[in-house]
């Protein structure tokens, strides 16, 4: 490795020096990940605006054995964008990578540069009378290039599919600096295998994802959003398949009674019904033709009380209202930090099997920690559970947090049970590395180890992230 002036000298050289930042003060928001479980140090933060430059950063990092740390919007919640406390690393910021391309609204692609945020590409989608359907609470900081690498999930899978299912090329600078140029609009192609599917989830562990050819959907031209007050997960499996049986099911969410009491409490957002429930969903329908979806819905629902299935339920009569009730699952996540300390898990397992599921995690749960209040909510349509732990009332933050994986163990054990994922939309990165050896096949994670020894045959791709 070079000595750090000499590394600072050659970026330099690269990038220009305003884009090579040393001084800490500067470099503090890119070495802390958003829920301050890691906090790391970096020779520097480097800034490309070109793919050519990220090409040409990655070419001497290689050459020097520098490691790099890859960084979109830092939104990431298990430290895969941050460097280790140790020093020595290049924190590789993509956020200067922000153009647009091309949009081409007849093909149904647009082609975005990896340091765009997904709230601009679903702008400059909309601009053009089309959808870019993935959506997440971070959607104004995170970038789509942090998307693909950790191929995000979100509120609309259940229609639309993970961020893998909404690409249809990329383009990648490899580990020694080679680009691998694999942007393209085509629907098919048979050529040979899909690379692109090599580095969407890899956490920039196998390339740097510098652009991508991203899948347009027709805008929905009818919509309608309900929040829906049930007895229990029985009642919302019932429900979500009653619903799709008679509408195209964009949404469904299920948010427990005590999600709604912390939103309430820190927010100023209004309780959705007149009376408290155990559980609420969260329910959209929509259509890319213009159609009476109020009468859909309104059926729906009155077919759903009739079955006993539902208690309660509002249908948002303005887009206002709509927003209301977004909002309130949008908070879910942040307000749980202002209860003191969360045990977070973020898992899935099939959809017939989480009623089952949950009532075993409380049990086992509540056997260890009887005063532990669960948050358990998420998207019941495609079975990913953030199934997370609020410290007890009045307990101490830091004894409640000592016991992170005594009651990671609990929880991952029932989830393995049920042939479940311990890592369902947010990824391995630093803080389930461990675990992933655990729970992965043996033969699939020699063969994810194979991947990483061919494409980064020096380790300088976000060691120590994913991979052990």
């Amino acid at each position: 490795m070079l000595a750090a002036a000499e590394l600072v000298e050659q970026l330099a050289a690269i990038v220009g020096a305003a884009h090579v930042v040393t001084d800490i003060d500067i470099m503090a928001p890119h070495l802390v990940e958003p829920r301050g479980l890691y906090r790391g140090s970096a020779v520097a933060v480097v800034r490309p605006g070109t793919t050519a430059e990220v090409a040409a950063i990655l070419a001497l990092c290689h050459k020097t054995r520098t490691p790099v740390v890859p960084q979109g919007g830092n939104t990431g919640l298990v430290g895969a964008q941050v460097p280790f406390e140790h020093g020595g690393e290049v924190v590789l910021s993509l956020r200067r990578l922000d153009r647009v391309r091309e949009v081409d609204a007849i093909s149904g692609v647009m082609t975005v540069e990896a340091g765009v945020t997904l709230a601009r590409v679903q702008s400059v989608a909309e601009d053009v009378d089309r959808l870019f359907p993935l959506s997440l609470a971070s959607e104004g900081s995170c970038t789509i290039g942090g998307n693909l690498a950790t191929n995000a999930g979100g509120t609309a899978v259940l229609h639309y599919g993970n961020a893998r299912d909404l690409v249809l090329g990329l383009e990648v600078v490899l580990a020694d600096g080679r680009v691998l140029s694999g942007l393209n609009k085509l629907r098919k192609d048979n050529t040979g295998y899909d690379l692109k599917h090599l580095f969407m989830g890899q956490e920039g562990t196998l390339g740097i994802i510098t652009a991508a050819s991203l899948r347009l959907f027709p805008r929905p031209r009818s919509r309608e959003t309900a929040f829906i007050g049930i007895a229990g997960p029985d009642q919302a499996l019932a429900l979500l398949a009653l619903a799709q049986s008679a509408a195209t099911v964009t949404t469904f969410e299920l948010v427990p009674r005590i999600g709604i009491d912390l939103v309430l409490t820190h927010t100023t957002s209004r309780d959705p019904l007149a009376a408290p429930h155990a559980w609420y969903v969260l329910l959209e329908i929509s259509s890319p033709e213009r159609r009476d979806l109020i009468g859909t819905l309104e059926a729906l629902l009155a077919d759903a009380l009739d079955r006993d299935l539902i208690e309660d339920a509002a249908i948002a009569a303005s887009l206002d209202q709509r927003d209301d009730f977004w909002r309130i699952r949008e908070d879910l996540s942040s307000v749980q930090g202002k209860e003191g300390g969360s045990i977070k898990h973020d898992v899935s397992v099939a959809v017939a099997d989480i009623p089952s599921f949950m009532a075993e995690a409380e049990a086992a749960v509540l056997a260890r920690m009887p005063n532990v209040r669960i948050v358990a909510f998420g998207h019941v349509g495609d079975g990913n559970l953030h199934y997370n732990l609020s410290q007890p009332k009045g307990a101490d933050k830091a004894a409640f947090l000592g016991r992170w994986h005594e009651m990671n163990a609990i929880v991952h054990g029932v989830v393995a049970r049920y042939n479940g994922s311990v890592a369902a939309e947010h990824g391995v990165g630093r803080l389930k590395r461990e675990l992933l050896e655990t729970v992965k096949d043996p033969v699939a994670h020699a063969v994810m180890r194979a991947l990483k020894a061919t494409l980064d045959p020096r380790g300088i791709l976000n060691p120590g992230k994913v991979l052990g």
